[in-house]
């Protein structure tokens, strides 16, 4: 049974529909990229998924549950968990205290008292703290565990955003362009990394991205959105040589920001 399935997903606003009849599925373990121009719909799909445009035809089946009319926080209730391409972290919070967050849902306090009173929580709940810690240790930046987040550099910060989302222990992790903004040797240890990421939580990895070696490279599967709707799916080889594809996308460099 597949882990993620979605049935003619569409998504409107006022007269422009971001994301047409769009059907996929994806199995326990994958790893899956979702590629398309700029404009396509990648982050509507995403943002659809995660609870943060609940209106929308269609359905969305997880791990045999429907997600229909879910906040995010209920959504992540489900064990999926997100980074954003815009990074969203504490910036005034430390490091270790950022995957603090991302345990919310395991601790006895709600998320509010954590970001209020993070210090308390540290003494209620070490075990909490350490895991935190091996986390930090996860991503390479244990020993910026007491850094504040605004603090650390563009790359770790984008590592300490996946660590907070692993620290909700995902079933499925949605990965927003986690290659933007890294220079070539930063993005080809994310190449690895996520692979390793898979192997050692045993999560589903789905992520949006323009690199396109290392979608290529990581991905068992891919599916391609333009103007809103799936023009193919498939392995990386066959979607590389789709004519379709290469003709709206492949074929064509842009680097602007996505704008739907």
């Amino acid at each position: 049974m597949a882990l993620l399935k979605i049935k003619k997903l569409t998504k409107a606003f006022g007269g422009l529909i971001a994301v047409n009849q769009v059907d996929f599925e994806m199995n326990e373990g994958q790893i899956a990229s979702i590629i398309g121009p700029n404009g396509a719909g990648k982050t509507t799909f995403f943002n659809i998924i995660s609870g943060y445009y609940p209106g929308f035809e269609g359905s969305i089946t997880f791990d045999g549950q429907g997600l229909v009319k879910l906040t995010p926080e209920k959504v992540a209730r489900h064990r999926i968990a997100r980074t954003f391409q815009n990074i969203r972290l504490f910036p005034e919070m430390l490091a270790v205290e950022n995957i603090m967050v991302g345990m919310h849902m395991d601790l006895k306090a709600s998320i509010f008292k954590i970001v209020l009173h993070s210090g308390s929580m540290q003494r209620e709940e070490g075990g909490a703290y350490e895991r935190a810690v091996e986390l930090l240790d996860y991503v390479g930046l244990e020993s910026r565990r007491n850094e504040l987040a605004k603090n650390l550099a563009y790359g770790e910060q984008r590592r300490l955003e996946i660590a907070r989302a692993l620290a909700m222990k995902p079933k499925l992790l949605l990965l927003d362009e986690p290659a933007a903004g890294l220079n070539p040797k930063e993005t080809e240890e994310l190449t690895h990394f996520i692979g390793k990421l898979r192997d050692d939580f045993g999560c589903a990895i789905l992520l949006i991205e323009h690199d396109m070696k290392l979608v290529m490279e990581i991905s068992d599967k891919v599916a391609v959105l333009n103007y809103g709707q799936k023009i193919a799916e498939g392995t990386p080889d066959e979607v590389k040589n789709n004519p379709a594809v290469i003709e709206a996308y492949l074929g064509i460099e842009d680097d602007d920001e996505e704008a739907v």
